[in-house]
């Protein structure tokens, strides 16, 4: 049985002008071990479990950023995919040794994001616990195409949540909840749509945000304690985008860390942790 359901996230890598930089602030932000992996990246591991990559980038002009890729069983029928729900194909498929193939892609709003066709590597060898991923989102101005693009090229089934409801990393505050366009979530197809079902979501960036904003993938990172991770990544140099708020699925932050790669950290809930 594969490791990831088809369209799943199942890997996040960021790239960063300084390497090493990268792996002081994220090892001691979320305690992650480093080791030596394909090409220029360098395997982030918690608990001895992969969780992460980060690498130097190879040309200054790409962005500073984290990138979530999607399991496929398919690599090249879900390139065609995507072309033909409007995408663009950024980088063809590419085989990475024996560890899998990967290409890349952009949303009809622009989103960039990764496909993986698993070979000797799955992914993710730990999710959902503290210091590894958790969560993805695409934020986009392009609400009705980008839904539809996702849709037909993933597979996935939608669950809309009631404004004021939703995992609104976007939100200053709740004062326009009642007018904020619905909460996405997308469950993989062949399972009952919902939240107990769903992999990753979808956001709305409105005009409340800076025209300059591009659409893009918000990755979520799991921790202990969500205030306590904002503190430490400004003490590691970061900086905090949305200090921590509650959500209906925990406490969440959206910090930069000391390069200026996006991400987000999420306390869950006791009752979701297990308590004593």
């Amino acid at each position: 049985m594969a490791a990831f359901a088809r369209s799943a996230p199942c890997w996040v890598d960021a790239q960063l002008p300084d390497l090493e930089a990268g792996k002081r602030f994220y090892g001691e932000l979320f305690g992650w071990t480093f080791r030596a992996g394909e090409g220029p990246y360098a395997d982030a591991c918690s608990g001895g479990k992969l969780v992460a990559a980060l690498a130097a980038k190879q040309d200054g002009r790409m962005p500073t950023a984290w990138g979530i890729h999607f399991a496929t069983d398919d690599i090249v029928a879900t390139v065609a995919r995507i072309r033909e729900a409007g995408g663009q194909v950024i980088t063809e498929p590419v085989r990475s040794g024996r560890a899998g193939a990967l290409a890349q892609a952009a949303d009809p709003g622009g989103a960039v994001f990764g496909l993986w066709q698993a070979g000797d590597r799955e992914g993710f060898q730990k999710q959902n616990e503290p210091g590894s991923f958790c969560w993805t989102e695409v934020h986009t101005r392009e609400k009705d195409r980008v839904d539809a693009f996702y849709e037909q090229v993933f597979g996935f089934q939608a669950t809309d949540l009631s404004p004021g409801t939703e995992q609104d990393t976007d939100a200053d505050d709740s004062a326009a909840a009642g007018s904020a366009p619905a909460y996405r979530m997308w469950s993989p197809a062949g399972t009952e749509p919902g939240p107990d079902t769903a992999v990753c979501g979808r956001s709305v960036i409105t005009d409340a945000f800076p025209a300059e904003m591009p659409s893009h993938f918000l990755s979520y990172f799991a921790v202990e304690d969500c205030n306590s991770a904002a503190g430490n990544a400004v003490r590691l140099g970061g900086r905090i985008s949305a200090p921590p708020f509650d959500i209906p699925y925990g406490r969440v932050a959206v910090l930069q860390d000391d390069q200026g790669a996006v991400f987000a950290v999420l306390q869950p809930p006791v009752s979701e942790k297990g308590a004593e």
